[in-house]
């Protein structure tokens, strides 16, 4: 069977820029690229017909396949030294929090080759417990292990030493807590060997050990790697020598006393840097290290004793690294073909279409105008953001619950296969990795399997309707990203008189949220378009552009919950979780905020004695009855999968109007987790209330104004019956009038 998959390394691009994709793909000996722009998304019969338009493009062709494996697995790396090298004798010391124990041999600390069978490592035996292991070529191997697995979830101190003079290998653990009356003992086990380490220079890995050159991209250096660490580490050691218990003891603090300084090789403090990818040693050689493939940092070391929960207060509670053997920050594929934008290409949503026989995939981008300027009075702003933390979403294959949340079979086409045949395309915020922790980070310098035209319909798919109905009004549209408005702020916006966002703009930066409130305030005007936005806090990577950040702290509807002192962001040292903790919630800045969600049904809004009021009357011109959406695409309704609503308590302004309202959910839909303080069984839709979409709108004080959908699914209804219907009527009223440089009247009182 052929294998296609692909990305590029720049989403937002602008005349002059150029764009590189990388493309890996078997089973046939040559590939087709094809650009396009993408004008809707492949929804079937009752849709707009999917016809991407072709760009004429030097790049377009046929290209030689090629495989290009993917280095998955977190690390440190410290490149080879003469401090290292030199070592004869030497004592190793760790702090070690395992996570998967007994799940085979996991690296810890060292400059073993797997390959080659040769240099030294302090590891985890395939049963779990501490061992050193030393070797001079293939079959030229000592090892020694304390014959005590260690304990998931459970700090340890664990040290090892070798002494050239007497061959004699030598590893102890020692619990650094206690649970209940579980108490464990400290181990010490030795033996005398003939051998030597060999293999010459070497760089010294944490986590995980060399497997050799790497047969493909290699995550640092050309080197492949192999026995990767699930757990975390905190404070490694290493010294000149062996020495004795009392001297182990002293290596271990914080910092190692004056009387060890001649025999310090390196004293890595991972409470340095934490927003950065650079460990940091603070021994006197200064082997300074990379954190690979993005490890989670910020989270609490051994040390840590819950009087603080912000690492910013006191770093050196956090002086550990998770790691985990499914994190990936980049694939670091070669490019093999390239697209430089030309001045004259409009703007749009575009992407490499990729065919190898029975195979295909896609590869969006998006072409935005040149920086500080627009080429239309409106804008739709692609939620990049949001599109990034749901990347290669594993769970809605992998959970037991999505087909009793849809009330239907899941279904799978070969492009989701990928994902299940390729695990190694990494992980989403919604998954957890393989040791149970929570996926914090998210990249989309990798191929991913739902952000394409085809598919299921949710975020850059169902956004595509949007665009479908902005090209059926003439096309008359920018499109800008969240990257560029978390990078440029209010600079970006500032152009434009409408800003349209897409149907899930679940997650912002502070700056993102600074930019729509600057541009509110001077008069600019913004449609969300859709439900279960401006939910979540980010943060984005300081150096890497499309890399974020997720802590999901203090409630919320969420896949796994941050662990205790974890909710603060490792890039920012913000505080994360949902806005509304941070005091900023959805409702202050739209009108409307996340009450519940829903994936058996959609449903209707009903219009309300406002939609009468003279504020909104060109709102509802041509627009009869009073029932509006009870058709669409996804479900059969407007109304639904996620809904929003007003609440004058979380910043709804007092002279917002609901000009229409969601009702008949089904029991499916109840009251989101943050709105749940005591469980009283009066929580779903068919017996609350306060469960359903609010299509609002209100005035800004600059003249400017906001419109909100309150609903995930209304995107769905716009292209109902070709266009002729009450939604699209609506929404395109909505437009023409936000479009309109008449600023509208602030209403009195």
């Amino acid at each position: 069977m052929t294998v296609l998959m692909g990305y590029c390394d720049r989403w937002s691009a602008r005349p002059g820029d150029t764009v590189r994709f990388m493309v890996s793909s078997r089973g046939a000996p040559r590939y087709e690229a094809r650009l396009v722009r993408l004008k809707q998304p492949s929804a079937g019969p009752l849709a707009t017909p999917f016809a991407p338009e072709p760009v004429a493009a030097p790049c377009n062709g046929s290209y030689p396949a090629r495989w290009q494996s993917i280095p998955i697995g977190s690390f440190v790396a410290v490149p080879a030294h003469p401090a290292i090298a030199r070592l004869e004798g030497f004592t190793v010391s760790v702090r070690v929090w395992p996570t998967t124990p007994g799940r085979g041999r996991q690296a810890l600390l060292g400059t073993w080759c797997e390959e080659a069978s040769t240099g030294w490592a302090l590891m985890l035996d395939e049963n779990g417990a501490p061992a050193l292991r030393i070797g001079a070529g293939p079959g030229k191997v000592a090892e020694v292990a304390t014959g005590v697995p260690l304990r998931a979830r459970r700090w340890y101190h664990v040290r090892a030493s070798f002494d050239p003079a007497t061959g004699r290998l030598a590893v102890g653990q020692e619990p650094l807590e206690s649970k209940g009356f579980d108490l464990e003992r400290a181990v010490e086990r030795s033996l005398s060997t003939s051998l030597r380490p060999g293999g010459g220079p070497a760089p010294l890995l944490m986590a995980a050990a060399r497997a050799g050159r790497a047969d493909g991209p290699s995550a640092w250096g050309g080197i492949g790697t192999s026995l990767h660490f699930n757990g975390r580490l905190d404070r490694p050691r290493l010294a000149a020598g062996v020495l004795d218990p009392a001297a182990v003891a002293a290596l271990a603090a914080d910092p190692p006393p004056k009387g060890l300084a001649e025999c310090l090789v390196g004293v890595w403090d991972f409470s340095i840097g934490i927003p950065t990818e650079t460990v940091h040693d603070r021994g006197p050689h200064r082997l300074h290290g990379a954190a690979v493939n993005l490890p989670t940092r910020a989270v609490p070391g051994h040390n840590w004793d819950g009087s603080v929960v912000d690492w910013t207060r006191d770093p050196s509670q956090y002086g550990a690294i998770h790691f985990h053997d499914d994190d990936l920050v980049d694939a670091c594929w070669e490019p093999d073909f390239a697209f430089t934008v030309p001045a004259d290409l409009r703007s749009g949503v575009y992407a490499a279409h990729l065919v190898a026989g029975e195979a295909e995939f896609w590869v969006p981008f998006f072409v935005c105008p040149p920086r500080g300027t627009a080429r239309s009075p409106a804008a739709f702003l692609a939620s990049t953001a949001t599109y990034t933390v749901y990347l290669n979403n594993r769970g809605r294959f992998a959970s037991l619950a999505t087909e009793l949340y849809q009330g239907r079979l899941l279904t799978l086409d070969r492009i989701d296969m990928l994902l299940l045949e390729h695990p190694e395309m990494g992980l989403s915020t919604y998954d957890r990795h393989s040791d149970g922790s929570g996926v914090a980070y998210s990249s989309r310098h990798r191929p991913v399997i739902n952000f394409r035209p085809t598919g299921r319909h949710w975020n850059f798919n169902l956004d595509l309707f949007i665009v479908d109905w902005l090209e059926h009004l003439g096309g008359d549209y920018d499109v800008i990203t969240e990257e560029q408005l978390h990078e440029e702020g209010l600079e970006l916006l500032a152009p434009y008189r409408v800003v349209i966002t897409g149907s899930h703009p679940e997650y912002d930066s502070a700056e993102m949220l600074d930019a729509f409130e600057a541009y509110l305030r001077r008069g600019g005007r913004l449609m969300y378009m859709g439900g279960n936005g401006f939910y979540w806090r980010i943060a984005h990577h300081p150096t890497r552009p499309g890399v974020i950040e997720v802590r999901r702290a203090e409630g919320g509807v969420r896949a796994w919950d941050a662990e205790p002192g974890e909710s603060y962001h490792a890039f920012t040292g913000e505080y994360g979780g949902l806005w509304r903790r941070n005091g900023r919630a959805p409702q202050r800045l739209v009108g409307v905020g996340f009450i519940s969600q829903g994936f058996d049904a959609c449903s209707y809004y009903r219009r309300t004695e406002a939609a009468a009021d003279p504020r909104v009357s060109w709102m509802f011109e041509g627009i009869e009855g009073e029932i509006l959406g009870d058709f669409g695409i996804l479900q059969g309704g407007a109304a639904g999968l996620e809904i929003d609503a007003v609440d004058p308590k979380l910043g709804t302004p007092p002279h917002a109007l609901v000009v229409a309202r969601s009702e008949n959910h089904s029991n499916t839909y109840e009251l989101v987790a943050e709105e749940v303080l005591i469980p009283h069984g009066s929580t779903d839709a068919t017996i609350n209330r306060d469960i359903h979409a609010d299509i609002t709108f209100f005035e800004t004080p600059g003249g400017g104004a906001v419109w909100s959908t309150g609903s995930i699914a209304y995107a769905g209804s716009l292209s109902w019956n070709g266009f002729d219907n009450d939604i699209a009527r609506l929404t395109t009223n909505v437009l023409r009038r936000f479009a309109d440089p008449t600023p509208f009247p602030f209403p009195p009182g």
